[in-house]
């Protein structure tokens, strides 16, 4: 049959500061948008094992970051701001947000550099 769908659709409403934050941790995990809602529904948690693309597009994130950092406080020191409050607004979501999520790998990466005898995701520790 035409226009139906094998397996159901989930949907729900959330604002779009949650979206943001939602989609700044999926990017940071390298994962599909389905396989980590369906990890985080399925899991309560999803541990991410980085891999070398996925570092690389952190850092590409931290140095844009870093770049817009940068500009506000050469603004700030030649006190010539011309970032609109919203516009400061919107650099701060964007940062705190990947801040947040970068945090959030490093947290399920952490046993590559705490004690050997803490589990690894992969013995169920995740």
């Amino acid at each position: 049959m035409s226009g139906v769908h094998k397996y159901p659709t989930i949907s729900f409403h959330i604002s779009p500061r949650e979206r943001e934050e939602i989609e700044a941790k999926i990017l940071a995990s390298g994962l599909s948008k389905k396989d980590y809602f369906v990890r985080s529904c399925i899991y309560n948690r999803v541990c991410v094992v980085g891999k070398k693309e996925l570092v690389y597009q952190l850092v590409e994130e931290l140095k844009i970051m870093q770049t817009n950092i940068r500009e506000v406080t050469e603004e700030f020191e030649k006190a010539e701001i011309y970032l609109t409050p919203e516009g400061l607004e919107d650099m701060r979501n964007d940062c705190l947000d990947m801040l947040k999520a970068i945090l959030w790998v490093l947290d399920g990466a952490k046993y590559l550099w705490q004690d050997k005898q803490e589990k690894s995701p992969d013995s169920g520790n995740c």
